[in-house]
């Protein structure tokens, strides 16, 4: 695939930093998910409150989105020193409110660094963008398959503390390992007095995309987020300390994208996203009634390969349109708002009802909605730009 950057402002770490920074991302968006039951027993919080620090930590993954700067490099290094203070004050808590607070600081730092990368990979790969894109969340998806595995190897063995500070030392030698390459480019010194490129969108696109992009981050982090809980409640399966249904979640959503990546080389995006989401919708019906653990491993798996391709596609379809990164900063942040407000919602419900199985509705119905959207959405017309927008 060849490479191609746009403009000194689209610049940022090297290749390999990029997907170096995005595994660790990928492990610390999905963290919370597998440490929630320890979490939650520690503090003693049921499940809204629970809800409550994905809800903190998401909503400031979108503010960080949203924030994402021109010199898209800054972004990675200041989210990275943000991820850093987050994780590592998370460790330092013993209840919920502080526990909020820090992880509002890290989810400002991974939103920073998820919209940079992104935006950074769509401009640089002009052609094939939505392989491109595929290519790299594989390895954020690698970094969140083995979050479960190393929460059940070192957890219980060394309590929360001392890997979370662990953990967080990482960001901070990545961020700064990154930034060191790049800050001494020549591009990137001139790159203060190059002008924003980008097309300036039509409200209606942009509204369309940011609707998608927050019912996904809401889908895909309900799962992610509950499925550890969801696995000690109702499942025989205890392998991986519980961790063993999240890590299937993932290993399977990790293979898709690599799968995916080959794939839309050949197949079109909008069959691989409507195929996929269909998928989703059937399996998330099934596992709301499972109670063996083989036929729970079973639905992980496929519902990992479901929703593989979504975001890559999405986000590819997206970039075409050749955004301003503040534009496409904000569209991908809402992903974080409906990452924040779905699953709090879905441990409301559980509360409310007293059944995470019915809670699975709202993820269910999150699914139903984008297939309903992707069927109906126009090929083209739907995402044209303005006339008048040029690329400066």
């Amino acid at each position: 695939m060849q490479e191609h950057t746009t403009s000194p402002l689209s610049t940022g770490p090297a290749t390999p930093w990029l997907a170096t920074d995005f595994l660790l991302a990928g492990l610390g968006t999905v963290l919370l998910g597998p440490l929630l039951p320890s979490v939650a027993h520690a503090w003693r919080l049921n499940d809204a409150q629970s809800g409550l620090l994905l809800l903190a930590k998401f909503v400031g993954a979108f503010l960080g989105g949203v924030s994402v700067p021109r010199r898209l490099g800054l972004g990675i290094l200041g989210g990275s020193l943000l991820t850093f203070a987050g994780f590592a004050a998370f460790a330092m808590c013993d209840s919920l409110l502080p526990g909020c607070i820090a992880l509002f600081i890290s989810g400002i730092g991974l939103g920073q660094i998820i919209a940079s990368t992104n935006i950074i990979t769509g401009r640089r790969f002009r052609s094939h963008t939505g392989s491109a894109l595929a290519s790299l969340n594989f390895f954020w998806s690698l970094g969140a398959v083995i979050t479960g595995v190393l929460v059940a190897a070192f957890i219980p063995r060394f309590g929360l503390r001392v890997p979370l500070l662990v953990f967080s030392g990482f960001f901070l030698l990545s961020g700064l390992g990154g930034f060191s390459r790049h800050a001494n480019a020549p591009d990137v010194r001139e790159a203060a007095s190059e002008p924003e490129t980008g097309n300036s969108l039509a409200v209606k696109t942009i509204a369309f995309f940011a609707l998608l992009l927050f019912l996904y981050g809401g889908l895909e982090t309900c799962l992610t987020a509950w499925i550890t809980t969801f696995t000690v409640r109702f499942s025989d399966l205890r392998l991986l300390g519980g961790q063993s249904g999240v890590v299937l979640l993932w290993a399977s959503l990790t293979g898709g994208r690599a799968v995916a990546s080959v794939a839309l080389r050949h197949i079109s995006e909008r069959v691989m996203q409507r195929a996929g989401l269909a998928l989703t919708v059937l399996m998330i019906a099934v596992l709301a009634w499972v109670r063996h653990g083989g036929v729970l491993s079973a639905c992980c798996i496929l519902l990992g390969l479901g929703v593989a391709p979504y975001f890559p596609v999405t986000f590819a379809l997206l970039m075409r349109e050749q955004p301003r990164a503040r534009t496409a900063g904000f569209i991908l942040a809402v992903s974080g708002l409906g990452a924040a407000l779905f699953p709090w919602l879905m441990g409301v419900v559980s509360t409310l009802a007293g059944s995470l199985r019915v809670a699975m509705a709202v993820p269910w119905m999150l699914a139903a909605v984008l297939l309903i959207l992707s069927l109906s959405s126009a090929q083209r017309p739907a995402f044209s730009t303005p006339a008048k927008a040029k690329v400066r």
